[in-house]
């Protein structure tokens, strides 16, 4: 295998950072523009980068479009709605306060990539300001904007991922239930884990 192991070396394929397109960097940021405040609006889902001392962790983020908040151009707010309980990320927060957000938005080839670092935040008032159907989140992270700019649409468009002919029949794939029938050897899951997935998510959408 020829491994790049330096800068050097990936460079010399590469380039330099200062040989790439002037589009390249002239997009970036250290706040949230007026136009990137369009993005974080109109986005229904992100992907979370956190690091800990157990390592990184990428984690999901979706609700409805403007669920994060712009509190000003270099303040983001992001609530914690209900999931697994795992809390890595916000383990990895507490502990390193270093993020990476990647929003998505439906039809759209561009995503935009926002770097800070995070705290969060339970004040009482702020959590209620988030709340859905009388359900506040159990915190709120409020990211300290470093660095933000937009991810060109090519990964978007070489993969497809807006267009209908690419959805993949969910029957095709094994089930959450089936998943951890097996990785317990058959203690939890199966199939009537499956069957009242509806229902739980139903209960505890918020």
């Amino acid at each position: 295998m020829a491994v790049i192991g330096s800068l050097e070396e990936l460079e010399a394929v590469y380039g330099r950072l200062e040989e790439v397109a002037p589009a390249s960097t002239a997009k970036v940021a250290d706040h949230v523009t007026p136009e990137y405040a369009r993005f974080v609006a109109a986005a229904p889902f992100l992907a979370l980068a956190t690091v800990g001392p157990e390592g990184l962790d990428c984690s999901p983020r979706g609700d409805r479009p403007g669920f994060v908040r712009v509190a000003d151009p270099r303040t983001l707010l992001l609530p914690d709605r209900r999931g697994n309980n795992r809390v890595d990320s916000l383990r990895n927060i507490v502990r390193d306060p270093r993020v990476g957000l990647l929003f998505l938005i439906p039809g759209s080839g561009n995503a935009l990539r926002v770097n800070g670092r995070a705290v969060l935040e339970t004040e009482p008032a702020l959590l209620q300001a988030f709340a859905v159907e009388e359900k506040a989140p159990r915190s709120v992270m409020v990211v300290a904007v470093q660095e933000v700019y937009f991810q060109c649409a090519r990964a978007i468009l070489r993969s497809g991922l807006w267009k209908a002919e690419s959805q993949v029949d969910p029957r095709s794939l094994p089930t959450p239930g089936q998943i951890l029938r097996s990785m317990s050897q058959g203690l939890v899951g199966g199939e009537e884990y499956d069957r009242g997935w509806a229902e739980r998510a139903r209960q505890t959408m918020w």
